[in-house]
């Protein structure tokens, strides 16, 4: 999975789901505590060697690295098949130890607390750690010199200009940046072009059409709309807070991810949840809430369901299971009022995939001189052509011939223009915010379609956050 995403994650995510993305570490609090007097009374050498301006990180080149890779929607190829062979290429006595895992939590933290990670991790999935935690426990690395440090094959540019903008800020924490969010997702609802000129549908713009589309669909026996209730209703969580954005701007979820009181009661978010909790009443197959992502996207790949909501790795993801019949397009959610402040064309996409170099690790500038290696732009180049994704590298893919489903996400961002932002990073930010959020969508979207209900719920999960001085706060302008 980018989500979506948003990523899906929704590739997910988020961004942004990143994003993304979902949080399933154990509570932060506890996670914080035991991160904080994890590898204290032995602290470990770490590896390092002398600056210059081949080597701009200071790294010890025989030194050996180990990596954690995210094993979903992206795949691994792009870790074994490029990356580590290009970092070998400049540095031939630095051997990698690699390994990848759909449980990052479940692997990854208990290292993290004894004090023994690994040097670089892809954090993401629905087992994705809580990274407002991580920093919090000084458990990654700041990444200033990565970003300052001169790109690997863009001559007289840093790493940081040769990223899109926004991309270094939206792993930045409290003015430090800490994760490199690697995937460009961009995130809306797909559907197959095939079944759809098959039937003469066309992608809605305004609500109505797309009422009147769901009925269509229902009528011709297949479920119009759905989610994986069980391990992917972030993905849902990124459907409302895009539709609510859409009607009173981005400042809406600036203000959610700011746990500005009476933020989830806003208007827009009852309007956004209303309008989508009465196509979860009429439209959706309520068992979904059983099912996993792989399985409701299996589904959709045999036209038993017709629109998914999801980012731009799903093409990708789905790649082993899409038959010659389907074509993945993506449309952006339709507007939800004739009086929403974003057009239809509005579209949500950000970077996502958390990567970060681990503070504790052995080799912590190893990891960035890994990540500095990610995002030249060959890698970006070889990642879009292996995983039908874009990077934050901009330019890389220019002139690539892309898949159908990338070429319709480039076609939808196109259209766009200005009118594409970010999202939103409470999911990343506030762990038990993110939980809180899917355990009311799901709500929402099976069982009545309270819309209230849903705001009044998120509205007191944000200001329990708000007022826990547990939770280190961070801040969104």
């Amino acid at each position: 999975m980018s989500e979506k995403s948003l990523l899906g994650t929704d590739r997910r995510s988020l961004l942004r789901r990143a994003a993304a993305v979902g949080l399933l570490a154990a509570p932060g609090v506890s996670f914080l505590s035991a991160c904080a007097g994890s590898g204290g009374d032995e602290p470990t050498e770490q590896a390092s060697g002398t600056k210059s301006a081949e080597n701009p990180l200071g790294i010890d080149p025989a030194a050996g690295l180990e990596i954690v890779i995210f094993d979903g929607g992206l795949g691994t190829k792009y870790a074994t098949d490029v990356d580590t062979p290009l970092f070998n290429t400049k540095w031939p006595n630095a051997k990698i130890e690699y390994s990848a895992t759909q449980q990052v939590a479940t692997t990854i933290k208990p290292r993290l607390n004894a004090g023994t990670p690994p040097d670089m991790i892809n954090n993401s999935g629905s087992d994705m750690m809580d990274f407002g935690a991580i920093v919090k426990a000084g458990q990654a690395a700041d990444l200033s010199d990565l970003f300052a440090a001169p790109s690997l094959d863009v001559e007289g540019k840093t790493v940081a200009e040769t990223l899109v903008p926004g991309a270094v800020q939206q792993g930045t924490y409290d003015g430090k940046p800490f994760a490199v969010n690697y995937a460009f997702t961009v995130f809306g609802l797909w559907y197959n072009k095939k079944l759809f000129d098959k039937n003469g549908w066309t992608a809605p713009a305004t609500w109505a059409d797309f009422q009147a589309l769901c009925a269509k669909i229902k009528a011709a026996g297949i479920v119009p709309f759905g989610f994986a209730g069980a391990n992917a209703s972030y993905y849902m969580v990124r459907v409302i807070m895009t539709s609510a954005a859409k009607i009173g701007t981005e400042q809406v979820l600036k203000d959610i991810d700011n746990l500005k009181p009476g933020a989830w009661t806003n208007d827009a978010v009852l309007q956004a949840a209303k309008a989508w909790g009465e196509i979860g009443t009429t439209y959706i197959d309520k068992s979904y809430l059983g099912l996993k992502h792989t399985e409701v996207q299996l589904q959709h790949d045999q036209d038993k369901l017709a629109i998914y909501p999801s980012g731009s790795w799903l093409e990708n993801e789905q790649a082993k299971d899409t038959p010659p019949t389907f074509e993945y397009a993506v449309m952006p959610t339709p507007s939800v009022t004739t009086a929403d402040k974003l057009p239809a064309t509005a579209i949500n996409a950000a970077a996502s995939e958390i990567y970060f170099a681990a503070a504790k690790g052995k080799n912590p500038q190893g990891a960035k001189e890994y990540l500095r290696t990610m995002l030249s732009k060959q890698a970006a180049l070889e990642f879009t052509k292996l995983t039908k994704s874009l990077t934050v590298v901009s330019g890389a893919a220019d002139g690539l011939t892309i898949s159908p489903g990338l070429t319709s996400a480039n076609d939808v961002l196109g259209k766009a223009g200005q009118d594409v932002f970010m999202g939103y990073l409470f999911d990343t930010w506030y762990k038990k915010l993110d939980e809180a959020s899917r355990e009311a969508a799901n709500e929402l979207m099976f069982k009545g379609g309270d819309a209230q209900k849903f705001c009044d719920t998120m509205e007191a999960a944000s200001q329990a956050v708000a007022k826990d001085s547990s939770i280190t706060k961070f801040t969104r302008s």
